[in-house]
């Protein structure tokens, strides 16, 4: 069963590199001559910048709120992490909305200084720039939770060694704590590069042609699945590569904390200057990643809002509940059957099936999406073909469009979340725990019930939750893959949006966003009091 669940999971990648050596009947020579150049430049660009911003930024800020003791730290130390709430793509919708020509703040400034069009100058964010901050607004904690968790597990010792060979606070950053930290920042930025390549929402809104809005205009409105299959191809490659290049440069690098004396850093108290510049930091990342945008669709929603807008967006809403409700209860089922069968036999089979298992998380929605449409297009095709020759009828589509294929889209991309979490939590319950009670008799399936899913109901829960808020965030593949007349709060948001009728769409967006607060709840309350060591002085 285990490799059962891993290879249907991995059937998308299959798909999308099968069609790399099929005929796309000329489409594929049409967009590398036209098409494909501007979709690579901006890809790189993006990705390179956005991964650029989100390190410095998450990683200054989770410094500042560790080591450093200011006005206002300790509420920032949890609401750094409140972007995590917010879709990229509703940050685009927010902000495109604020601030083009017929928005308010530009409005407010024509009728202020009597201005005119071509009087002043002000920033396009339809464009690659904007896209760039948009996402570096919305995905820096993943940066900023990854650093903050690696620096809270440092000891002072090392910075107090370094501190009496004559290194000054700045230099022992540079020189100790960082080092230490790079793999979990490195792994943090990771996340941000997926999330990056991965993004259709945002970039598409901001009008830049990305190779995930590539994949989508070629596999739907062009209905051409080999192109759509082999641009797809290459948004995977981009994956590849980047964590191909990132696991070379760390190949050899050690990073381990020598001192068994796990004392918390002492945080140094700044001065005015200091402190200013210190809250100036943290507060700007809040401010342009989640106060705003959040701000926008409120006050959309109190003013101007659609007075059935909340009827609606309920309905809606209890699409996007059912669907996130089966798809984190089955995530969790099957990393719990995948984990167990690789805790209970330890090979080279159950362990490749689990790394395939989690392959999912790194695919964008959109190569989801092409690489679950192909095979159940072919494969409806073929039961009716069945069923005209047996009975002489069309069934029409069995699997295409249909709730099965969302579902079964959601479990290849999110599974790998549950996975890693109850992976982790296996490996905190000693084996001997499993002698213990296989020697008093108790069968594989009572040593499940009895011992270990008492032992993980915090990680299984947990792991649950955030397949949850994913599900119901995700709109690349449910936009490719959910039934005619389906559309869930993702899908709503982002069809009124095209449609510039976003005032109707702010209540859904503050659902989605509310929704998207559990976890960083959750995180904020772990972080807080996971703390290792002892206070320091």
């Amino acid at each position: 069963m285990c490799v059962a669940i891993s290879l249907i999971v991995a059937l998308p990648v299959f798909v999308v590199l099968y069609h790399l050596t099929q005929d796309s009947r000329g489409e594929w020579s049409h967009l590398a001559e036209t098409r494909l150049p501007g979709y690579l430049k901006n890809t790189t660009i993006i990705a390179v910048s956005v991964c650029a911003i989100a390190a410095t930024v998450g990683t200054a800020t989770a410094w500042l709120v560790t080591a450093c003791d200011f006005p206002g730290r300790r509420v920032l130390s949890w609401a750094l992490i409140l972007p995590l709430a917010v879709p990229a793509y509703l940050a685009a919708y927010a902000y495109t909305d604020l601030f083009q020509f017929a928005g308010p703040v530009q409005t407010y400034l024509r009728a202020g200084f009597g201005w005119e069009r071509g009087d002043y100058w002000f920033p396009d964010l339809r464009t690659r720039s904007g896209a760039t901050f948009i996402l570096s607004s919305t995905l820096y904690p993943y940066v900023y939770l990854a650093a903050r968790t690696a620096f809270l597990e440092q000891s002072a010792c090392s910075l107090e060694v370094a501190r009496t060979l004559g290194h000054g606070p700045w230099r022992a950053f540079l020189r100790v704590a960082l080092p230490l930290a790079r793999p979990s920042i490195a792994a943090g930025t990771a996340l941000v590069l997926m999330e990056t390549l991965a993004d259709f929402g945002a970039v598409d809104h901001c009008a830049v042609d990305t190779l995930a809005t590539g994949v989508y205009h070629a596999a739907i409105p062009l209905e051409n699945w080999t192109a759509g299959a082999q641009l797809a191809s290459l948004l995977l490659g981009f994956v590849v590569v980047a964590i191909a290049i990132e696991a070379l440069a760390r190949r050899r690098a050690r990073h381990h904390q020598l001192s068994t004396r796990l004392q918390r850093i002492k945080r140094q108290r700044l001065g005015v200057a200091g402190s200013l510049g210190a809250l100036t930091a943290c507060v700007l990342p809040i401010l342009a990643g989640f106060a705003l945008p959040v701000g926008v669709f409120i006050h959309m929603a109190v003013t101007t809002g659609d007075e059935r807008a909340a009827e609606i967006a309920i309905d809606h809403g209890k699409n996007s509940l059912i669907l996130a409700s089966i798809a984190c209860i089955a995530a969790v089922v099957f990393a719990i059957l995948i984990a167990y069968a690789h805790r209970l036999q330890r090979g080279p089979v159950t362990a490749i099936a689990a790394r395939i298992s989690g392959l999912g998380y790194a695919l964008p929605g959109t190569v989801l999406g092409v690489g679950l449409l192909i095979p159940m297009t072919w494969l409806d095709f073929k039961i009716n073909d069945l069923t005209i020759w047996l009975y002489d009828e069309v069934v029409g589509l069995v699997l295409t469009g249909t709730i099965f294929a969302v579902l079964l889209g959601y479990q290849t991309r999110f599974l790998g979340v549950a996975l890693a979490m109850i992976e982790s939590a296996f490996g905190r319950v000693k084996p001997s725990l499993d002698d213990a009670a296989r020697t008093l008799g108790a069968s594989r399936l009572r040593l499940a019930l009895r011992v270990h899913v008492p032992m993980l109901r915090a990680s299984v829960l947990a792991a649950g939750l955030l397949v949850f808020v994913d599900v119901v965030k995700e709109l690349p593949a449910t936009l490719m893959l959910r039934p005619f007349n389906f559309d869930t709060l993702a899908v709503r948001t982002y069809q009124l949006a095209s449609d510039e009728r976003l005032e109707q769409a702010a209540f859904s967006a503050l659902l989605i966003v509310g929704i998207g607060l559990i976890p960083v709840i959750m995180l904020s309350w772990l972080m807080a009091s996971g703390k290792p060591g002892k206070p320091t002085g």
